[in-house]
């Protein structure tokens, strides 16, 4: 299992919010190219950014911040936050990034979200936000009311190779991780299925290894202290 060690960005710097909340935010760092290369020495080969900003505007206003750390790291590094547009993949897949998450544009925009996968293939990924077993949409503010197991066999169906999947409830909380539902995810589907939210303890990173799970993202706990990130990379191998 990989683990994406991740990084939120709003304003050039590292936040974390709480339950999504753009109210209850933390900075942690104001040079993220520098968290990152901290990732790398730890021995991650990934990471996980999500531009805060973008996803309210629609557009790369952390694109600066993006390139830095493509360019201080040897990261493989997927990017989330707002994309709603071919014109916003190309941005970001031109300056280095590895896999683009499409996440409210999966849901509301399926002629887009096809004309990406058909144009990308495996670059694009969609984030599955899961409140109360329906996806959640707009930043998490609402509800689309499709089943979220539907909607993932609708993805795999429309050829979308990795979904990250977010129990919301249990983002920022530092509560552990919602096992159950990876458990039944990657016992019903076949695409890389990556867990986010709540990811908390070496615990949690030993249980999802092994479900067999693609990949598992961690946030806060690595900020808090919470999880030794060296550590748990190499407990997920």
């Amino acid at each position: 299992m990989i683990l994406f060690p991740a990084i939120d960005l709003y304003e050039g710097k590292a936040v974390r919010l709480l339950r999504g909340d753009y109210d209850r935010m933390t900075v942690y760092s104001e040079n993220p190219p520098e968290i990152a290369a901290d990732f790398q020495a730890a021995g991650a080969t990934h990471i996980h950014l999500v531009d805060l900003e973008g996803a309210r505007s629609g557009e790369t206003p952390n694109l600066e911040t993006v390139k830095r750390i493509i360019a201080s790291t040897d990261l493989f590094a997927e990017v989330g936050g707002g994309i709603r547009s071919m014109e916003v993949i190309d941005r970001y897949l031109s300056a280095g990034v590895r896999r683009v998450i499409l996440g409210t544009a999966a849901v509301t925009d399926p002629e887009f979200l096809n004309a990406a996968v058909s144009a990308y293939g495996d670059a694009i990924a969609v984030g599955v936000d899961i409140k109360d077993g329906a996806v959640a949409i707009k930043g998490w503010t609402e509800s689309s009311g499709r089943d979220a197991f539907e909607f993932c066999k609708a993805m795999q169906d429309m050829g979308v190779s990795t979904l990250i999947c977010t129990d919301i409830s249990k983002d920022g909380a530092m509560q552990g991780t919602n096992r159950e539902l990876y458990k039944a995810l990657s016992e019903r589907f076949s695409v890389k299925i990556i867990a986010s939210g709540g990811v908390s303890s070496m615990e949690d990173v030993e249980h999802l290894r092994a479900m067999n799970l693609y990949g598992a993202i961690i946030g806060k706990a690595y900020y808090t202290g919470a999880i030794d990130l060296k550590t748990a990379i190499e407990r997920a191998k």
